[in-house]
This record gives structure tokens, C-alpha cells and sequence, in this order.
């Protein structure tokens, strides 16, 4: 319980930063609510005023001592200048609500944008292994409807939370100095409502935890079938998809409903508080009113039953913030995860490192995604790649050719041994400077929406039109993006959704050699192109690559035969290393890959 608190009390603190920028708005919003309030707790007292002293114009009825100083000639007179004051002091209270709704959203939609920001910078220190504690869906969720529910929380703490426990404690003290036997009233509907609210809290924060869990599946069905859409449709699965999507829908509704019960259930409860309280004050202040030597009067009353609605509605008020409080926590908690999680990868400090040669050394290297001895992906790999050699990888799936290649930018760290680069761990680089020096081409492509000029930016922020042109003549992409009407901007949609699996791969490819890296990494890059296209790729990449260290992923032979060395791998182990003339004279492995590959070729 302690270590929980403990990790709560972190993550408020690491939302303070987010409201930089925005807390005078911040501090400003309660200054305008207590005057707000001030003037809304001096209406009822003006409102006896006017009923006992210029309708009823009650004997025994003494004027406040701010009235007293009106000139006041007669009970018109008297009826006018309170009911003026009245009004003035309505539409000061309205101007000062109005301001301080302005400045309190000011204030939480800066501290939600500082968040959101905040947030995504930080999954952005995350390395894969800290992704892959996360669902995408819920990362999505946790960006935007829990900050949302932070939002709203903000901007009713600048508010509300000074409203509410105010206006109780002065409409409180007022309705004591008009009839303090009257106003024990409130003494006994006080401890009802906060027992009300302390079982709603309890009962409510497990509530809405599950219902936000239900929002992350059903977020995650959502993103699923959007990102895989032409799989469903290739196997006719709408109807299987439209089905799983309503059973999440569907359950994210029963949660919502047994949360939302909770306020159904609160609203009637307070309002028989509240209205119990009224009716006791009727009966008994009516009788003291009609009394012989009465000493309250009807706008004592009449005041004291404005006081009374002020009291418990502030009660009531403060009692549903509560509950949303309950909501906001869940949503606090799975925020506070994301800060909480501490990134594996981090650069060193101070590092001036930088990669000149392109050389690697896999020393001994062992690797789990379990970050476990006992469930290795890689076991004991040593392999020596020279600057400027080109090097191919091949073997069976699920044997660790990508888990390889993702280890020389630290996409993940190695769990055993070291993997040095022109010398140096690859852990004494700062991560900007070792992944400038890395293009990576990996098995699933990505573009971004936007031009395919943009895109091809990503690879160098700076580079001209005829080097963005040269980049993908290498990469055989030229051709075909000039048959688009709009040429290099042509907008390729979300993820590159308007060009072929081939396209796609020769853009990404062309993007890499833009980045002009010390080391490229070609991940099967060109599994969906044909096998001239992939040799005339290859062909451009030796040429104006030269002197770059090239590591080349292929489920095909003849991608890699003419590479400088050829690794074999084998159950997450390096089966052998050699030419190609070398392997087939000494390796079983490859040289029934080949001997099968071959036979498709003639068949």
C-alpha cells in the first residue's frame, strides 16, 4: 500500500512540469472564484433585506450596517436600491464565473497539451522491449482519453475545489450568524453525505479501472482491422470482425453502465438529503416565524433557506467531484505506468564517439527477448564483419537473422558479450551518433503519410530534388514514381496505403541511402521485388555505397551469392560463414536451400 502511494505521489509530481506556460491562468482561476463566491453568498443576505425590510418593513427588523448608509426615503426607495444592488451583485458574480471558466480552460488545455507532449516524448525514449510491455492501443488510450480525464480534473480542481468547500464554509457561516439552532441542520446531513461519498469512491475506482481496460481492446479491435484491412477482406472476414468488435463494444458498455450506475445512484440519494433539510427548515423556521415575539423573520427565512441549498448543494457537488476523482485516478495510474517505466537503452553521458570505418564484432554475444539465460534467441554468436564488406544472412524463419542485425543500433541490448563497432561497445555511443551512422531497411516497411518527397526526407532533411532523384534511381523507384501525375509529390496515404509491396520497399530502400550511413542493414528488403529488379538494386547499392558496411537479409541465395561472405544461421546460432563457393562445399544447411531454391527456378 505504501509502494503504491509512493508511486502515485511520483507521478503527480511528474505532472507539475506540464503546467509551465500556464499558471498564472492557473492561479488566477481560484482568485476569480472567491470572488465569485463572496458576491453569490451576499445575494441571500440582501434577499432578507429586501423581504423584512421593504416589503414586510418588519418592525423589529434591523438593517445590515452597509444598508444603513443608503439614502433610503422610503419602502419604494428601500425595495429598489437593495433589489439594484442585488442585480449588480448577480452580474458581478456572472462576470467573475465567466472569467475564471475562461482562464481555468486556458490553464487545463495548456497542462493537457504539455502532457500529451510529455507522454510522447517519452514513449519515444522507449526501446522495443519497453514497447512490447505496452499495447499499441492502450499507448493510443493512454494519450488521449486519460489525458482527457486529467484534463477535465485540472480544470475542476482550479475551480470547482475552490467553488465547492467555499461556498460551503461561508454560506455555512452565515446561515449560523442568522440562527445558529437552525443551522445544526447542516451538522447532521454533512456526515450522511460523506458517508455517501466515501462508499461510492471505494466501490468506483475498480469500476472505471476495468471500464478503461475495456476501452483499450475495444480501441485495440479498432486498430487491428483498420491496419489489416485487406487481410480481412482477402478472407472474406467482415462479419467475423464486425462480431469481435461488438462483443468488446458491447462489454465496454455493461462496465460503463455499472460505473455510470454510481451516479444514477448518488443524484437521488443527495437530492432526499438536501430536501429533507429544506422541509425540516420550513417546519421549524416557519414556527418561529409565527411565534408571539418572534425573533426571525421571513427574510431570515427566506435567507437561511438559500443558505441551506448553497450548503448541500456545494455538499453534493463536491461529492460527485469526488467520484470523478475515483475515475481520474485509474486514469492517473495508467499514465504514472508510462512515467514509471524506466527505458533499458539509454546513451551514455558525454559521449563524443563517432563512427568513421563501419566495422562489427559480435563477441560472444547471447540475446533473449525474455531478457532470460534459460530462452535465448541467440546463443554465443561470434562473427567478425569488416569496414566496407558486404556480408548476406540466411536461414530458416524464427532463426535470428532480423534479432541480429536489430542488435547493432541497440534496437535491443544483447543479454551476454558485447558487440563493438570500429572498436567501441557499441553502449559507449550516444544513440543519436550510432543510429545517424545505421540505415535500417526492416521487414515491414513504413511510410508516412504525406509526399513521397517528405518521406524521402526522412533519410536527409536537406537533400535536394536530383539527390532524392539519384536515391531512388539506385533503388529503381525512380520509374514508377514518375508515372504518378504528381511525381515526387504524390501523397502515399497512412502507412504508404496507395503503393505495391514492391514500391514500398524500393521508396524505403531509397530512403536509407540517403542517410549516407557508415553501415546498411537490407532486412529481406526486397522479397517483394523480382529477381532482376533485386539485381539491379543491389548492383546500384555496390556502386554508390562503396566503402559502406552492408549486411544483407535474404530468404533467397541469389540475393546474397556474390556477397563478400555469406552467414549461415541455425537455431539462433551461426552454422557457418564463407563465400558462396565455400558454403556449398561445406555446408549442409545451404546447400539444401539452394539445391530446393534452385528447383523452383526450373520448375
Amino acid at each position: 500500500m505504501r509502494q503504491t502511494n509512493e508511486k502515485q505521489i511520483k507521478g503527480i509530481r511528474a505532472l507539475l512540469p506540464c503546467t509551465a506556460g500556464y499558471r498564472a491562468s492557473a492561479i488566477v482561476t481560484p482568485l476569480l472564484m472567491i470572488g465569485e463566491v463572496s458576491l453569490e453568498v451576499m445575494i441571500p443576505l440582501l434577499m432578507a433585506a429586501l423581504v423584512d425590510g421593504g416589503l414586510y418593513h418588519s418592525e423589529t427588523y434591523q438593517l445590515q450596517s452597509f444598508l444603513s448608509r443608503l439614502p433610503i426615503g422610503n419602502n419604494l426607495q428601500f425595495v429598489l436600491w437593495v433589489g439594484g444592488l442585488m442585480i449588480l451583485a448577480s452580474l458581478l458574480s456572472l462576470t467573475f464565473g465567466a472569467l475564471a471558466a475562461r482562464t481555468s480552460a486556458v490553464a487545463s488545455m495548456g497542462f493537457a497539451k504539455n502532457l500529451r507532449h510529455t507522454i510522447f516524448q517519452r514513449i519515444q525514449s522507449f526501446s522495443f522491449r519497453n514497447i512490447d510491455r505496452f499495447q499499441t492501443s492502450s499507448l493510443v488510450m493512454r494519450t488521449t482519453t486519460d489525458v482527457n480525464n486529467l484534463q477535465n480534473i485540472y480544470q475542476q480542481l482550479l475551480r470547482i475545489f475552490v467553488r465547492t468547500p467555499l461556498m460551503m464554509v461561508l454560506a455555512a457561516i452565515m446561515a449560523f450568524r442568522i440562527n445558529a439552532e437552525l443551522a445544526l441542520i447542516f451538522v447532521f446531513a454533512i456526515p450522511l453525505i460523506a458517508i455517501l461519498m466515501i462508499i461510492m469512491i471505494r466501490s468506483g475506482f475498480s469500476r472505471f479501472q476495468v471500464m478503461l481496460k475495456k476501452y483499450d481492446r475495444m480501441n485495440g479491435a479498432v486498430q487491428e482491422n483498420l491496419i489489416a484491412a485487406r487481410v480481412v477482406k482477402s478472407f472474406v472476414r467482415e462479419e467475423h470482425e464486425i462480431h469481435k468488435f461488438e462483443e468488446s463494444a458491447d462489454d465496454l458498455q455493461q462496465w460503463q453502465i455499472r460505473a455510470q450506475k454510481l451516479f444514477a445512484l448518488t443524484t437521488p440519494l443527495q437530492l432526499i438529503i438536501m430536501w429533507t433539510c429544506t422541509l425540516v427548515l420550513l417546519a421549524l423556521g416557519g414556527m418561529k416565524v409565527i411565534e408571539p415575539n418572534a425573533t426571525l423573520h421571513i427574510g431570515d427565512l427566506t435567507s437561511l433557506m438559500s443558505y441551506s441549498t448553497q450548503v448541500v448543494s456545494s455538499l453534493m457537488m463536491l461529492s460527485f467531484m469526488i467520484i470523478g476523482l475515483s475515475m481520474t485516478k485509474a486514469s492517473l495510474d495508467r499514465i504514472n505506468e508510462i512515467f514509471l517505466e524506466q527505458p533499458d537503452i539509454v546513451s551514455p553521458a558525454n559521449s563524443d564517439l563517432t563512427i568513421t570505418r563501419g566495422e562489427i564484432v559480435f563477441d560472444h554475444v547471447d540475446f533473449s527477448y525474455a531478457n532470460s539465460a534459460d530462452n535465448l534467441t541467440l546463443r554465443d554468436i561470434c562473427l567478425h564483419i569488416r569496414a566496407g564488406e558486404t556480408v548476406g544472412v540466411i536461414g530458416g524463419t524464427g532463426e535470428g537473422k532480423s534479432t541480429l542485425v536489430q542488435l547493432i543500433p541497440r534496437l535491443y541490448d544483447v543479454l551476454a558479450g558485447t558487440i563493438r563497432i570500429d572498436g567501441h561497445d557499441v553502449r559507449d555511443y550516444d544513440l543519436v551518433t550510432l543510429r545517424d551512422s545505421v540505415s535500417m531497411v526492416l521487414q515491414k516497411n513504413m511510410l508516412f503519410s504525406g509526399s513521397i518527397r517528405d518521406n524521402m526526407r526522412w533519410g536527409d532533411p536537406t537533400a535536394t530534388e536530383e539527390e532524392i532523384r539519384e536515391a531512388c534511381r539506385i533503388a529503381c523507384a525512380d520509374d514508377f514514381v514518375m508515372r504518378f501525375p504528381d511525381g515526387y509529390d504524390t501523397d502515399l496515404g497512412q502507412g504508404g496505403s496507395n503503393v505495391s509491396g514492391g514500391q514500398k520497399q524500393r521508396l524505403c530502400i531509397a530512403r536509407a541511402i540517403l542517410k549516407h550511413p557508415k553501415i546498411m542493414i537490407l532486412d529481406d528488403s526486397t522479397s517483394a521485388v523480382d529477381t532482376a529488379t533485386d539485381e539491379r538494386i543491389r548492383k546500384g547499392l555496390r556502386e554508390s555505397l562503396a566503402g559502406t558496411t552492408t549486411i544483407i537479409i535474404a530468404q533467397r541465395i541469389a540475393s546474397v551469392m556474390d556477397a563478400d561472405r555469406i552467414v549461415v544461421m541455425d537455431k539462433g546460432t551461426i552454422s557457418d560463414v564463407g563465400t558462396h563457393a565455400e558454403l556449398m562445399e561445406r555446408s549442409a544447411i545451404y546447400r539444401e536451400v539452394y539445391a530446393s531454391q534452385r528447383k523452383e527456378a526450373d520448375a
